[in-house]
């Protein structure tokens, strides 16, 4: 895991690999190698093929004629190469840099930087632009939403244990204690009857198999012993509840009554934990997991990554200029759902990694047509749909600043990253934003399709006025002593 911040925690690292052997050397050697074509690519070749097609029917024909016509056939070859010379725009490659250097600079003052500037051309021509969720629509953030008993009512004793445990653990704090501090300290006032004096005493930290991290702190008066983790595995240890400020016991109606709770909360789009507490539990200043029994649930903290307050103003943007947003993470889909919803892209079916992995590639063409939310997906399957989508004939974006992404960023027609992604990301990408918003996109696209639109006018009117003058030659060579 070489190029890894570590964001949570404490732990002792043993490493096994290095260099090209690692994840991210692995992932550097996908993004190596030639790319596949761009539309702009694409589409200049394709015109190069047009002109290369007119000339070969052309230049025998005039050959031909004036040959024929003027018993000269040294001067109808001379004539005939000429009039595939003025076929040709010459001044087209100069034209089009320029155009393109030109609407680089413009595109700077959007906050929106060159990499390539055939990215240009791309950028105005997309027509779906794919995205990740987190950090691009949403917030990149974690905010306390609620904080409520098992009755999904607001209990502030809930956030008071909850910060207790977050603010007393060893190591760096994850993005879920961090809000819990940070909300205590701004809304100081909801919390009432904190112990004083506290001292933490011992620590059992997280492990991915209990999915629990417990707490112990202590005052002159009583020890606590403070637990956090998921709910099927918090469930496990508690066998009394707090409700109304009264312990009663964990009976089966009011397991199904947490259960509603947490599925009810879950439902808009929240990520959970559940905190837990056993007070006085042995005057001993080590604790083990066995001491993990007999707790009390005391509630619920939803935490929700909030979409952006410019997302919905940006997609809907997108929407009218003929850009269809779809988005691509590795979330859950309750969670994607509520955020497609929340920022205005239309709720339809949601496809999954293992349902993409079971596709066929006909399959996923279709698919790809009238979904716009894919979740749970792995690195090589956000390439294989963006892939498709191109197969499917249309020009694709790509936004994101993960390093995972970085071999689906490759295959998009343009890579679009951010200024603070990683470095092996930027040196993918054709178009970097200073700023993380899709409204400063939405600039870029606007002036990539000015940029676009002035090439294909000089192509247009050069290829219309070229032809033109090759066809009245051509013609008047036939009367006319050239």
């Amino acid at each position: 895991f070489m190029g890894t911040d570590v964001i949570s925690g404490s732990g002792t690292a043993v490493i096994l690999k290095t260099g090209d052997a690692t994840y991210f050397g692995d992932m550097a050697s996908q993004i190596s190698g030639k790319t596949d074509p761009t539309s702009f690519e694409r589409g200049m070749r394709a015109i190069s093929r047009l002109l290369i097609g007119m000339m070969l029917v052309l230049v025998p024909v005039v050959f031909v004629i004036n040959g024929v016509t003027k018993q000269d056939w040294s001067q109808a070859f001379y004539f005939a190469i000429a009039v595939a010379v003025g076929l040709t725009p010459e001044m087209l490659p100069m034209i089009v840099n320029s155009n393109l250097a030109k609407g680089a600079l413009a595109m700077s003052k959007r906050k929106v930087i060159v990499k390539r500037l055939h990215a240009i051309q791309n950028l105005g021509a997309i027509d779906t632009l794919f995205t990740d969720k987190t950090g691009t629509i949403t917030e990149d953030r974690v905010v306390v939403m609620r904080y409520v008993d098992a009755t999904g009512k607001t209990d502030p004793a809930v956030l008071r244990l909850a910060y207790m445990n977050a603010n007393y653990q060893t190591g760096w704090h994850n993005l879920m204690d961090t809000a819990v501090v940070d909300y205590v300290k701004e809304h100081h006032d909801e919390i009432v009857d904190l112990p004083a004096g506290l001292e933490k005493i011992d620590e059992i930290p997280f492990d991915f198999e209990r999915r629990r991290l417990t707490v112990v702190v202590a005052n002159h008066d009583h020890q606590w012993m403070i637990t956090k983790g998921a709910f099927e595995e918090m469930l496990a240890v508690c066998d009394q509840v707090q409700l109304h400020g009264e312990i009663l016991p964990l009976t089966d109606e009011r397991k199904r009554q947490l259960e509603q709770t947490n599925a009810m909360m879950s439902g808009q789009g929240m990520r959970m934990i559940v905190v837990a507490y056993r007070t006085d539990v042995h005057e001993q200043r080590i604790y083990t997991t066995d001491d993990e029994q007999h707790m009390v649930m005391a509630g619920f903290l939803g935490f929700l990554d909030p979409a952006k307050p410019d997302a919905k103003e940006a997609v809907s943007l997108l929407h009218a200029h003929g850009v269809r947003v779809k988005v691509l993470t590795g979330d859950n889909a309750i969670i994607t759902q509520h955020v497609a919803e929340e920022v205005g892209i239309p709720e339809q079916a949601v496809i999954s990694g293992n349902e993409v992995d079971a596709m066929t590639d006909n399959d996923l063409l279709e698919a790809v047509e009238t979904t716009d939310l894919f979740v749970k997906l792995s690195p090589m399957q956000k390439a294989r749909i963006i892939k498709t989508t191109q197969g499917a004939g249309h020009t694709v974006g790509y936004m994101v600043d993960g390093i995972n992404d970085t071999a689906a960023l490759r295959e998009a027609d343009v890579g679009i990253s951010v200024d603070t992604a990683a470095d092996i990301t930027k040196d993918v990408s054709g178009i970097i934003l200073l700023e993380k918003s899709l409204l400063v996109l939405e600039d870029g696209i606007v002036e990539g399709r000015r940029v676009y639109a002035n090439a294909m006018k000089y192509i247009k009117m050069t290829i219309a006025s070229n032809f033109g003058n090759a066809f009245s030659v051509l013609i008047a060579s036939i009367f006319l002593p050239f």
